[in-house]
């Protein structure tokens, strides 16, 4: 119906971005482990916020991180249908994270702030990018 892009999402829908966060966050945290170990990155932005983890920190720590995408997630799954249905809204919406980011490392104290250079920053902006770019592509149904 027109005007229907307007409405208010159904509690579902953003539940379903949620879950679609969480995914996405997961996939950051591959995407991470190889940016890390390649040495584009030298320490991912949740353990630079946690500081050196192992074991079941380190896994809390990742909890965390998922819990965090999930949150962000769910505020994309209630921006209007309209701008959710268009396909670079959600890798935009990971750049916003990433812009978001960067703007509080200073204030957080994060070593990122001062000490990452252009190839770590870019390699984080990608994973965002990847986040947006699962939660937007998850949501799809096949098509047969």
């Amino acid at each position: 119906m027109p005007g229907d892009e307007w409405q208010v999402p159904e509690a579902g829908e953003v539940a379903h971005a949620a879950l679609r966060g969480a995914i996405a966050s997961m996939a950051m945290t591959g995407m991470r482990v190889v940016t890390v170990s390649l040495g584009f990155v030298d320490q991912a932005p949740p353990q630079q916020l946690a500081g050196e983890s192992h074991g079941t920190r380190r896994a809390l720590v990742e909890l965390a991180h998922w819990g965090f995408g999930a949150f962000a997630a769910a505020g994309f799954g209630a921006l209007p249908r309209s701008w959710r249905e268009r396909h670079w809204t959600g890798p935009i919406y990971g750049l916003v994270i990433w812009t978001g980011f960067e703007a509080t490392a200073p204030l957080l104290g994060l070593p990122h702030a001062k000490q990452a250079g252009i190839t770590q920053r870019l390699a984080v902006a990608a994973d965002h990018l990847l986040y947006g770019f699962v939660l937007d592509e998850t949501r799809r149904a096949p098509q047969a």
